[in-house]
């Protein structure tokens, strides 16, 4: 018999004197000159999900100009003038910023300069969570397992193409082989695996969810980045000790069923 997993609590509530410092702040890493909306949608959910402080950082001071009318809530931070990833550092400006989560990914393209963003985020000493989404997962296919250095919670939320190229063989449609690919690829990279597609799966290697809600209408671009920022959001809201797993899930989830394991 089936041992099923409860739906997870939600993230614990705000006092009713909470300001926007205690509703977390989250740093992201998003967006370039041809993929600018990406940056502007992952701004735009974080805040609608409840992140208290949200900025944006860039290595090209364009982008602040073309997505800061739709954000302007958010803060940024141009490292346009940082040479730190050409050593293989991150840049300074990212270790002085307070922030709680990371998120990197969504419409930096393919580059040189996300590979060695995404590789510096993992040797990071951060301690927060880090979500990786799209592009640095593209990147990341290569060498998966070195994802498992991340000193902090990391979580990965790729498509099924991309979780196809971080496992270097094609994912299954049907459910148990989803369920199985999502746990793979959270035991390899040492990460919460929020497997997105036609039910999505959440699992840390053990633990499974798995959301049988949603429709064909979100099979357009721009709603992973949308998650991604919902997702952030959350871990923003979780503090300590709340286990990320109990932030990934609900994000990932809404109103889905658990799955047994």
């Amino acid at each position: 018999m089936s041992q099923y997993v409860p739906i997870p609590n939600p993230p614990p509530d705000l006092e009713a004197s909470a300001h926007k410092g205690e509703a977390g702040r989250l740093l992201c890493l998003c967006g370039s000159v041809t993929m600018p909306g990406a940056a502007q949608l992952v701004l735009r959910s974080a805040q609608r999900a409840g992140a208290g402080l949200v900025t944006l950082a860039v290595f090209d001071a364009d982008i602040i100009r073309s997505v800061s009318p739709a954000a302007p809530e958010a803060t940024y931070l141009d490292l346009s003038r940082s040479k730190d990833l050409f050593a293989g550092r991150l840049p300074q400006e990212i270790g002085a910023h307070a922030h709680d989560v990371r998120l990197a990914g969504p419409g930096l393209g393919t580059g040189g300069s996300t590979r060695a963003l995404t590789s510096a985020l993992i040797k990071a000493p951060f301690e927060g969570p880090l979500v990786l989404d799209a592009d640095a997962l593209t990147v990341s296919a290569t060498d998966p397992a070195d994802l498992a250095a991340c000193r902090g919670p990391l979580v990965i939320t790729p498509h099924p193409g991309e979780a196809s190229r971080l496992l270097d063989r094609s994912v299954p449609g049907d459910d148990a082989g989803r369920k199985a690919a999502a746990q793979e690829l959270a035991r390899t990279t040492g990460s919460i695996c929020v497997l997105k597609g036609a039910g999505t799966v959440i699992s840390d290697g053990e633990v499974v969810f798995r959301n049988g809600t949603g429709n064909a209408g979100m099979a357009t671009a721009g709603s992973g980045d949308v998650l991604a920022g919902i997702l952030a959001a959350v871990l923003c809201c979780c503090g300590q000790p709340f286990h990320p797993l109990a932030g990934a899930a609900p994000a990932g989830l809404g109103p889905g069923v658990p799955w047994g394991v």
